[in-house]
């Protein structure tokens, strides 16, 4: 999706380390929101070029292919050096997209998770959105600081704040993911076995979403942190819908 499609607003912003990450942690959610009539945008991070499979045009081609099967309306990537995301141009980059997006809810990676990048990204984005909201900080464009910041798991998981129900969209998950083969079921010569082409991994994504869901008594749900409590107008749950 051409990247200057990244200044439209959206309702939801969700950031991803990695080609395939947002997918692997959001994607019933990203799905979800789609079908409720709400305008999802999606932001990558790096091409993932560090990745024992696949090319930075494979790679890029499976994002574009999986964001359409989710139903997002663009969805950028910033192009960041793989294995090396940090840094204030980072952060300034990261902030002009919020602001540019004007997102009413923004979901960044969880920040514990055994891949550094998804650790790195995080701390980033913690501070992106906060700039994004500060008067003075590039002030030839307006601030922006969304509403609602939630985090969500990759790898690793904790206890969440919530859990969203995308027991209805978690087909569409599945096809996303199906789109990245050059990571899941990379063929040629040159592939290697890695911890996602294992069809254990796949298997690792759906048992935790099958477990949040189960908590909630539903078929499957994504979990969210937030740091800020969340409001609500009673003790009784009909009254939060």
């Amino acid at each position: 999706m051409p990247a200057e499609r990244a200044s439209s607003p959206v309702d939801l912003l969700v950031f991803g380390p990695h080609p395939d990450d947002i997918e692997i942690g959001l994607g019933g959610t990203v799905a979800r929101h789609v079908d409720l009539g709400f305008r999802v945008g999606l932001c990558d991070l790096t091409a993932g070029e560090m990745g024992s499979n696949g090319s930075v045009d494979e790679r890029l081609a499976e994002a574009d292919a999986a964001g359409a099967v989710l139903g997002a309306v663009w969805r950028v990537n910033l192009r960041w050096p793989d294995r090396a995301i940090g840094g204030a141009e980072h952060v300034r980059a990261a902030a002009a997209v919020i602001r540019q997006a004007r997102p009413r809810a923004l979901a960044i990676p969880y920040w514990s998770d055994r891949h550094p990048d998804h650790v790195a990204s995080s701390q980033v984005l913690t501070d992106a959105v906060f700039n994004a909201g500060l008067r003075r900080f590039d002030p030839g464009v307006d601030p922006w600081r969304p509403p609602s910041i939630c985090y969500y798991f990759i790898n690793d998981s904790a206890a969440p704040s919530f859990v969203v129900d995308v027991s209805a969209s978690y087909d569409r998950k599945r096809q996303a993911l199906a789109c990245y083969q050059s990571q899941f079921r990379p063929s040629g010569t040159s592939a290697v076995e890695t911890r996602l082409t294992s069809p254990r991994f796949q298997q690792l994504v759906e048992s935790r979403d099958a477990q949040f869901g189960a908590l909630a008594g539903v078929a499957f749900a994504e979990g969210l942190i937030v740091r800020d409590p969340i409001l609500l107008p009673t003790l009784f749950r009909d009254d939060a819908k």
